[in-house]
């Protein structure tokens, strides 16, 4: 498919205001730790997954939710400068959605997530075309990701993050699953699905289709900076590769360099190159 006559990728999500904790290691439970370094950044599951579709691909349209405040004016500033199409993204009362996390000298983080806007994402006035490609997760309603799955006539795909049961009609609806490896075990309607990619970190990613592996690619070595952004951006450049005809294999490959080049990066929403640098480097 040539990327070139194809609709940019429309992403369904969550956006968030990420406060963001680096201290050398995670607290246990009840501890404090001291020397933490404190900072703050565009967020979102679903706003992750937009800025990534758009700097890999030049262009985006999000569909979400912001609160009408100096933050949701900071989130949605961010997702405009990646060159994502914000005009579906709506102004709420409710105050925009944040996320605090805290995260190690090796990457690994915690985070609890304060829905705020997210939690009123609605699809009046937005429209879908038969051909472009929708791609959600779970940090918005689950009715929202039902009714678009239901409204959608084309290609639908679904990051199932955070994990939680799945109704049988969206699984069954989705064109495409991804997950990473701890959420394939928590979920096991997936067993049920057409097709899911699971991502295992380090070790690479693989695709199953009806429950069979079908395909895999090896993960690359990377010096971990961060890890919050690195699913998203998988999910963004596995999606687009399968769109733009790559086989199971290179779409894994080129997504599992993305995803690579995402957790060397300190941002939830790297600098990304375009997809096909991806490809041709693996």
């Amino acid at each position: 498919m040539n990327p070139s006559t194809t609709k940019p990728l429309t992403v369904l999500g969550s956006i968030n205001l990420d406060i963001i904790a680096t201290a050398g290691r995670l607290p246990t439970a009840g501890e404090t730790i001291g020397d933490g370094t404190l900072s703050r950044q565009p967020g979102g599951k679903g706003a992750n997954q937009a800025a990534a579709a758009a700097r890999l691909d030049g262009a985006a349209r999000m569909i979400g939710a912001v609160g009408n405040d100096d933050a949701g004016r900071e989130m949605l500033d961010a997702l405009t400068s990646a060159g994502v199409d914000v005009a579906d993204v709506a102004r709420r009362s409710t105050p925009t959605g944040t996320a605090l996390i805290v995260v190690d000298s090796e990457g690994e983080n915690q985070i609890v997530v304060c829905p705020g806007a997210n939690a009123e994402v609605a699809l009046d006035g937005v429209a879908f075309a038969e051909d472009e490609i929708v791609l959600s997760q779970l940090e918005v309603g689950l009715d929202i990701v039902v009714e678009a799955a239901r409204r959608h006539p084309g290609y639908f795909a679904l990051n199932a993050a955070p994990a939680q049961p799945l109704p049988a009609e969206l699984v069954q609806r989705c064109d495409l699953l991804i997950v990473n490896e701890t959420e394939y075990e928590l979920i096991p309607e997936l067993s049920e699905a057409r097709l899911v990619a699971v991502t295992y970190g380090k070790d690479g990613s693989a695709l199953f289709r009806d429950g069979k592996e079908v395909a895999r690619a090896a993960g690359l070595s990377a010096k971990v900076v961060n890890t919050i952004g690195a699913g998203d951006a998988f999910c963004a450049a596995f999606v687009l590769g399968l769109r733009n005809g790559l086989s199971d294999e290179q779409a894994l490959a080129a997504a599992n360099a993305v995803g690579a080049d995402a957790v060397g990066q300190a941002s939830s929403q790297p600098e990304l190159g375009r997809l096909e640098g991806y490809v041709t480097a693996v």
